[in-house]
């Protein structure tokens, strides 16, 4: 973790792949990355002169593999961040492990190429195939624990964010992957094995899942229009409990609230929702800006897009929560339970402060606070964390890829041996 904090006020960049000890990412001129790949090719052919790729942790970001042949090519821990990969072809290439974050990669052929490990945040696999491919843990192997503190309990494949319209996924092993705002409309996931899978806030519209399994799977905020789940198995499924399902008392306050915010206070009430049992709700794009949430209850909730500028989350339950892209400006998380929760792309910098009588800037902001926050194994890749107060948080196993900490606080290393702070 002291290595996050080795730059302050600068972008944190890490590879999600551990790589051995002493192993360092190896780059390559373009003259090396065409050789390798003209070897391969002839390898592919069986010719007496040609030689496997070997890309294992090479750092190829942004490269241009349109179309390129890789197929069964060595290429564990690479990184493929933002490369062009429209319509290469990957089958039954090695890929444990890689990071193809935001890459294009269109009409890829990645039929039975090992994923698992890999990252492929926000990347473009809009009609690539991954027939049989490997992107997922087996529930054996998955640890019994669920602390989500712990080390990663599996090394299934993170597509948070990712584009798999129309994307064929037939017969793929994506049991626990992180699917969290993934598109998955009109995707094949035909006997897809999908057990255990994140799919929190994702879209399944015109999806074909005849015989795949969902078992145990967390289809929160899920979107299932035209999408036919006769013949699923969806035993023990965690569903979304939408918010006309909630208690009349917390409708009419979240209702009320967005009113009140609409009319500047004119009309409606500020919520007071301390202590709510909000847990799986979906309050997706839901205005919740100034609400008093201390010490709620919004484990696993769908929280994307959700606004809470200036709001109190003081000591709330977000553990596993799906904040993606959510709008916290100032808002105060102090003591808050952030484990697992995805946090990625969120706004948690400085609030502007505004004159209460004429709605002017005042010049001044109201940093977020994440004072003594359990932040363990959570999401923060690209977040913004300007000015914001992390001291005291726990930030073990937490991915801050990207994150932008200038200005913020930050807690101090502890000393080796102490073990992590009490939950």
């Amino acid at each position: 973790m002291a290595d996050y904090f080795l730059k302050r006020g600068r972008p944190v960049r890490d590879v999600p792949f551990p790589r051995p000890p002493g192993l360092r990412a190896r780059s390559m001129s373009p003259e090396q990355l065409a050789e390798i790949l003209e070897r391969h090719q002839r390898w592919l052919s069986g010719l007496a002169d040609g030689q496997r790729a070997n890309l294992s942790f090479a750092s190829l970001e942004g490269a241009d593999l349109t179309r390129r042949d890789l197929r069964r090519a060595q290429l564990t821990g690479a990184r493929l961040r933002r490369c062009r990969l429209t319509d290469a072809l990957l089958a039954q290439a090695d890929l444990f492990g890689a990071d193809l974050g935001q890459a294009m990669a269109r009409g890829a052929d990645l039929d039975g190429s090992n994923l698992r490990g890999a990252r492929l945040r926000s990347a473009d696999f809009t009609g690539a195939s991954f027939r049989g491919a490997s992107l997922g843990d087996d529930a054996s192997r998955v640890a019994e624990s669920t602390d989500a503190c712990a080390a990663p309990r599996s090394r299934a494949a993170d597509l948070t964010g990712a584009v798999l319209h129309r994307a064929v996924l037939s017969d793929a092993n994506l049991s626990h992957a992180v699917l969290q705002n993934a598109d998955l409309s009109e995707a094949v996931l035909v006997n897809a094995n999908l057990r255990g899978a994140r799919l929190n806030g994702a879209n399944l519209a015109g999806a074909r899942v005849a015989g795949a399994v969902f078992r145990e799977a967390d289809l929160i905020g899920v979107c299932l229009g035209d999408c036919d789940m006769t013949g699923t198995d969806l035993t023990d499924v965690r569903l979304s409990k939408p918010l006309d399902t909630l208690v009349l008392e917390l409708q009419r306050k979240i209702f009320d609230h967005e009113r009140w915010i609409e009319s500047s206070g004119r009309r409606g009430a500020r919520a007071d929702l301390d202590g709510a049992d909000l847990m799986r709700v979906d309050l997706r794009g839901v205005d919740l800006s100034a609400a008093n949430l201390r010490g709620a209850c919004l484990r696993q909730s769908a929280l994307s897009r959700v606004r809470l500028v200036m709001a109190d989350l003081s000591g709330a339950d977000l553990e596993e929560a799906n904040l993606i892209g959510a709008v916290l400006l100032g808002a105060n998380l102090s003591f808050a339970n952030l484990r697992g929760a995805d946090l990625t792309c969120c706004q948690l910098g400085p609030a502007e402060i505004r004159d209460a009588a004429t709605g002017r800037p005042t010049g001044r902001s109201w940093a977020a606070s994440l004072h003594g926050a359990d932040l363990r194994a959570a999401q923060l890749c690209e977040t913004s964390l300007i000015a914001a107060n992390l001291s005291d948080a726990n930030l073990e196993n937490a991915d801050l890829d990207g994150a932008d900490l200038t200005g913020a606080r930050l807690p101090r290393p502890r000393p080796a041996g102490t073990g992590p702070r009490p939950a």
